[in-house]
């Protein structure tokens, strides 16, 4: 199927794309268009005006920044993959297949904000900042207050997201994703991050971000709390996950109910903080 016709425009730099936001402000961008380009050939999305951000070189590549990571939204899911960011490259690894991740960019996923997607439940459990420019210049977003629903993001109308900074973690934290992928599209059915902090035999942090259940990614903040302060041992961890996720909070659809989703999310939450405890120990 075809997407309906629209107006093509190029941007080469941020601030053209801006400006061509505000000339269109019911265009969209275009970044890897693995997640815009389907949905247009379904008619799901009719955008009267797309806007090519990826040529914009100011927006790739990986730094050192402040302490951590600097990622430009433009990076590839595959130079994420093959990369030393913590969980990160592990996660950018489940993205899809090879012909996605060489094509797909870290700031197109997030911006998208799929219910499914890994990014979300990473970049939640990393506490990353996420970095837009507009006409009134630059802010940054907390990853926590970024994701608002369905398809939802904090972004503003005519704002660019331009960058991703995550924390360098060093010695004694440890990280993992856990994703049982639907298996037509390799979206999460559900999926878990996690990044733990061991001190002393215990957890001093326990962050834990949770996609594909619900309709944005969220913080599982009952679990953190209840092993904050405390050895992750098989005991605490199975102790910790029972009954945290309400089938009630759940998505539900033809491949998984919502009580499916809510056993599931259980069991990959046990699953990422036990891995996660065993490399910050390790």
């Amino acid at each position: 199927m075809y997407p309906p016709s629209f107006r093509y425009y190029r941007a080469g730099s941020v601030a053209e794309a801006i400006s061509l936001l505000q000339r269109e402000p019911e265009a969209r961008l275009l970044a890897g268009g693995h997640s815009l380009l389907p949905a247009m050939k379904l008619r799901l999305a009719s955008p009267p005006a797309l806007i090519d951000i990826g040529r914009i070189s100011e927006l790739k590549g990986i730094r050192r920044r402040d302490g951590g990571w600097a990622i430009g939204a433009m990076t590839t899911h595959r130079e994420i993959e093959f990369s030393e960011l913590p969980l990160l490259a592990e996660v950018a690894s489940h993205v899809a297949d090879p012909p996605v991740r060489n094509r797909g960019t870290i700031g197109g996923s997030l911006a998208h904000a799929d219910p499914g997607a890994d990014y979300p439940a990473a970049v939640l459990a990393l506490e990353a900042t996420i970095k837009a420019v507009g006409p009134r210049g630059e802010r940054s977003i907390p990853a926590d207050g970024f994701f608002q629903g369905l398809f939802t993001t904090a972004l503003e109308q005519g704002e660019v997201l331009t960058e991703v900074h995550i924390p360098s973690l060093g010695r004694g934290w440890g990280w993992a994703y856990e994703k049982f992928p639907h298996p037509a599209s390799g979206y999460a059915v559900v999926g878990v991050a996690a990044v733990v902090q061991a001190e002393g035999g215990t957890a001093r942090q326990v962050r834990v971000g949770v996609t594909g259940m619900a309709q944005s990614a969220f913080r599982a903040r009952p679990v953190e709390e209840r092993l904050t302060g405390r050895p992750l041992d098989e005991t605490a961890v199975r102790s910790a996950v029972e009954g945290a996720f309400d089938p009630q909070d759940a998505l539900s659809d033809p491949f998984a109910s919502a009580e499916y989703r809510a056993a599931l999310c259980q069991a990959l939450c046990r699953r990422a903080l036990l891995r996660a405890w065993q490399r910050a120990t390790a």
